[in-house]
């Protein structure tokens, strides 16, 4: 019986030191796992921080190219490049309901403004619309622009409109 106690004691013990080992080495396997990806977790900082670095870097030398370009932009005779002579134009076409009517003013050979005279027949919510154009218009210089969707016959008007003033402005 001694030797049974004995026994089973010893395979208590080796049990208990087993156990103990098997956790000892869970946390260490562990504690390198958090080590790895703390490690990792620090390259991919200093890789944002490079991108973030480069891509300012990028941003700023195409801020210095624009600015150069519209520098030697600057420089060149305005009046000459501009095919539009300096003045207040009107135009006018079809829309959905009726007549359009722009004016445009041009100035330094660009066209500064574009407003709508007068569309009595259109639907006010197309023409609302349709307005969206007139920004794109003055960015492009031009009437040769996409349409606004949902208005597609009023801002076509005030395309051709548009259009048929800047004939009247030309050189």
């Amino acid at each position: 019986m001694k030797q049974l106690l004995v026994r089973s004691l010893n395979l208590a013990v080796i049990a208990a030191v087993l156990l103990g080992y098997n956790t000892v080495l869970d946390r260490r396997e562990k504690e390198d796992q958090i080590a790895q990806l703390s490690a990792e977790l620090e390259t991919t900082k200093l890789q944002k921080e490079s991108l973030e670095a480069a891509a300012k870097t990028t941003q700023n030398a195409a801020a210095s190219e624009e600015a150069a370009s519209d520098a030697s932009a600057a420089d060149t005779d305005d009046t000459t490049a501009s095919p539009y002579l300096d003045g207040t134009y009107e135009g006018e076409a079809e829309g959905f309901g009726g007549m359009i009517t722009v004016q445009v003013t041009v100035k330094n050979g660009q066209m500064t403004d574009l407003s709508i005279l007068s569309a009595d027949g259109e639907d006010s919510a197309y023409l609302s619309n349709a307005k969206d154009i007139i920004p794109k218009i003055l960015e492009a210089q031009s009437a040769d622009v996409d349409t606004i969707s949902g208005a597609t016959f009023s801002s076509t008007g005030i395309k051709n409109a548009t259009a048929e003033a800047l004939e009247k402005a030309e050189k």
